[in-house]
């Protein structure tokens, strides 16, 4: 059994060695904004967590746009979610007090049936 020699110099640099490319970071998962998608509007939340899911196998295949893409997109529905359920409170509260000032002038209006005068 022979052993082949690597030509290796102080340092760790080797001759004809591949070149490493750079990788970009890991982007954010934003898993959190997930879950608030979870929590305010739910419907957003399936698309919110699979894109939060992809974003690190997308980065280890070397995808990185698509990675930043899944990341944006998690962090985007969960604020879309978030955005309808504050829009959503409002026309309740807007509701609630049309409902309420319709009920305090209907009650002004009723005929009052005391029969008390004062002499």
């Amino acid at each position: 059994m022979t052993h082949q020699v690597q030509n290796i110099r102080p340092g760790g640099f080797q001759y004809n060695a591949p070149v490493e490319q750079v990788r970009p970071a890991l982007p954010p998962q934003n898993t959190g904004w997930a879950v608030a998608a979870l929590i305010f509007f739910w419907p957003l939340a399936f698309s919110a967590f699979s894109h939060s899911a992809k974003v690190y196998p997308l980065w280890a295949m070397g995808d990185s746009a698509g990675a930043q893409a899944a990341s944006d997109s998690a962090r985007r529905l969960g604020r879309i979610a978030l955005l309808v359920w504050a829009v959503l409170v409002v026309l309740i509260v807007v509701l609630y007090v049309a409902i309420f000032a319709a009920a305090m002038s209907a009650v002004n209006d009723l005929p009052t049936y005391s029969d008390y005068s004062y002499r």
